[in-house]
């Protein structure tokens, strides 16, 4: 009797060790973020300018950072079979597009708008920047047809193209365990922010353009005004869109 209960312990401890090794062969691993998190926290800063409050970016510093060149690599030569959850996608795509809007930036300086890089018949967005698991994308790619696809409206309170009105720059690497958090951190802080975000004029308010832009996107949160009262505490049922902010394109350096 104490043989065959030894013999089954053996057999359970068994089936749990590989249980917990295939466990660890099937999880998925993200890109090692600290590097772009040491980047960031060097090479950005919060500035306003002209009214304008933004996270500036240090292009020319990073012009000269290999470290920077490293980062690209790493995230170009990542197995993007490893992101099986939606929130490991998204931050991983969040992440490399801003990474990527920073890398043509860099490519074409020096530059006063990330738009000069382009042209009407050959706009910036829709230039191959990079390669993800050996084929080359465009910004375009990554937003529409990777992230919005996705259903997470709070992307265009994350995704940076690079310019002053866009939604700041976070200062953090997004990570898949933080996603929601961070998230809804990036949309209160756009949506508070009165010179480019959201403005309340008595029962009237100001948005950005991008609410416009991407009206669309929202339509699951129950709409624009559904989506800016949950992410701003002085928002209420009777407050309308009144206009959208004038747009500025230029660099956010």
């Amino acid at each position: 009797m104490i043989r065959m209960m030894r013999k089954k312990r053996v057999v359970l401890e068994f089936i749990f060790l590989v249980h917990l090794l295939s466990g660890s062969f099937v999880s998925a691993a993200e890109p090692d973020w600290d590097e772009y998190d040491s980047i960031l926290q060097q090479y950005t800063h919060n500035k306003t300018e002209n009214g304008l409050s933004y996270v500036a970016v240090d292009y020319r510093a990073l012009l000269k950072q290999p470290k920077f060149n490293a980062l690209i690599e790493q995230i170009t030569n990542f197995p993007l079979k490893k992101l099986h959850t939606r929130e490991e996608k998204l931050a991983f795509y969040i992440n490399a597009y801003n990474i990527f809007a920073i890398k043509i930036v860099l490519h074409h300086w020096p530059v006063t708008s990330i738009k000069d890089i382009g042209g009407w018949f050959n706009p910036v967005w829709d230039k191959p920047v990079a390669k993800l698991d050996g084929r080359m994308h465009s910004l375009n790619d990554i937003e529409h047809k990777i992230l919005r696809p996705m259903n997470e409206a709070r992307i265009h309170m994350a995704i940076v193209c690079a310019s002053k009105s866009c939604p700041d720059l976070r200062q953090e690497a997004y990570r898949a365990h933080l996603l929601d958090q961070q998230l809804t951190q990036q949309s209160h802080r756009f949506l508070n922010n009165t010179s480019k975000g959201l403005k309340i004029q008595t029962n009237k308010i100001q948005l950005s353009k991008i609410f416009s832009w991407f009206a669309e996107d929202f339509a699951d949160n129950g709409g624009v005004i559904a989506f800016v009262q949950r992410h701003h505490n002085k928002l209420n049922k009777k407050h309308i869109i009144d206009d959208y902010f004038d747009y500025n394109w230029d660099l956010n350096q």
